[in-house]
């Protein structure tokens, strides 16, 4: 093994991966070492790659054929390779970096593991690679696309190589225009306005989730969310996709905006793309409303999905624990209300201490609404209740330990 930088060996999952060796990059303790290294590779995306695994075995036993895997923002091929290793069915896997060295790095990879048969590495512009593959009887069954930053760029031309049918993943991590501080970046960026509020996470999503289905409706093609979450500094998405105007328009229907009270935190979807008739004051206490979007409206679970994920835990005993966390709450919240509530935040607004969430959840469920936990926040609750309700159930749980 002959490269140019300092390399380590490291086991992720059922794979050994040759990645630059990131303390030598490091220039202090607050250095962000994965973004100085000459080819990228960042540990704490690990629990990303595991879901990435769950997903896709997922996604192969619901299709039932063999899948043509494409990963055209390669770094050094840790998810390519896992993704080759540890999913059955799987019968090529097409990684990719613009990066000369990622590239070497990957094809040393490949051997390490003795996939030379299943796993092709190239070197090339990712939108050039996938344009590469547009025609009918090339494309992709499942695209994965994770970049340092925003997927938009690539999200055109993985469209038009993925299959009818075929799954897209995208990677977001640029969630400072996503969660509300540059509004105007999400705006030109997703095409719908962000919005700076406790459940921003789950705009980001859905602002994700709206400028995939405006990109992929100009193919005359349609999406469906089959899983989406937000982990740390990312978000993820995927979606199914079906050719036809009609599933296009479909999709489209599931546009809309989401309307915000920061004097009395009630909440409203609006769905239909038009914003003339968007409400301006507050229907409960007649203060001036914000908005973002316009973003998706629809589901960004799907029921069926999330159980065959967690049926494929048992198998997968090799994830990390954060995954296995995570895929049950999903499962829980997959038919949930959209936006959520931090009952720390509704704590300090009211003035008292933060009660436990499970006596707050109670309380919201003896007034008669639904409500559950939430992967998004650990302190967050999903609830069909109104916002005063909310309150008064977490104001009921404080006076208890108070």
């Amino acid at each position: 093994m002959i490269f140019d930088f300092p390399v380590e060996i490291i086991r992720e999952g059922m794979v050994n991966i040759a990645v630059p060796k990131l303390e030598a990059f490091k220039r202090g303790v607050w250095d962000y070492a994965p973004s100085r290294a000459p080819v990228f590779y960042n540990p704490l995306m690990k629990t990303c790659r595991d879901i990435a695994v769950l997903a896709l075995q997922t996604y192969q036993n619901l299709a039932k054929r063999e899948l043509k895997v494409s990963e055209p923002l390669a770094g050094c091929g840790v998810r390519g390779i896992r993704l080759a290793i540890e999913v059955k069915g799987v019968g090529a896997v097409y990684i990719n970096d613009i990066n000369d060295k990622a590239c070497r790095i990957a094809q040393y990879n490949i051997k390490l593991n003795g996939l030379e048969d299943l796993v092709f590495a190239s070197n090339e512009d990712a939108n050039l690679f996938l344009s590469k593959s547009a025609a009918p009887n090339k494309r992709f069954d499942f695209i994965d696309i994770d970049p340092f930053g925003s997927p938009v760029p690539y999200m055109d031309s993985a469209l038009r190589a993925l299959k009818d049918s075929g799954m897209l993943a995208l990677t977001a991590t640029d969630m400072a225009s996503l969660c509300g501080v540059y509004p105007k970046v999400a705006l030109r960026k997703y095409g719908g306005a962000s919005l700076r509020t406790e459940y921003c996470h789950e705009i980001a999503v859905r602002l994700l989730a709206g400028c995939l289905a405006m990109m992929a409706a100009k193919h005359e093609i349609g999406i469906r969310i089959l899983l989406s979450h937000s982990t740390d500094h990312y978000i993820r998405l995927y979606s199914s996709i079906s050719h036809g105007a009609r599933k296009a328009d479909e999709s489209l229907e599931k546009m809309g905006f989401i309307l915000h009270c920061f004097k009395c935190l009630h909440r409203k979807a609006h769905l239909g793309m038009p914003a003339v008739d968007l409400e301006a004051k507050c229907s409960k206490c007649g203060s001036n409303l914000k908005f973002a979007g316009p973003l998706w409206l629809g589901s960004i679970f799907d029921m069926e999905f999330c159980k065959k994920m967690e049926e494929n835990l048992n198998r997968f005993e090799h994830l990390g624990g954060e995954a296995k966390r995570i895929v049950p709450l999903i499962r829980d919240e997959a038919d949930a209300p959209i936006s959520y509530y931090v009952i720390d935040k509704i704590s300090d607004r009211i003035g008292l201490p933060t009660p436990p969430l499970k006596s707050v959840i109670e309380n919201i469920r003896s007034m008669g609404f639904r409500a559950m936990r939430t992967h998004f926040n650990s302190r967050g609750v999903k609830t069909d209740a109104p916002s005063s309700i909310v309150i008064e159930a977490v104001k009921e749980a404080a006076q208890k330990i108070a």
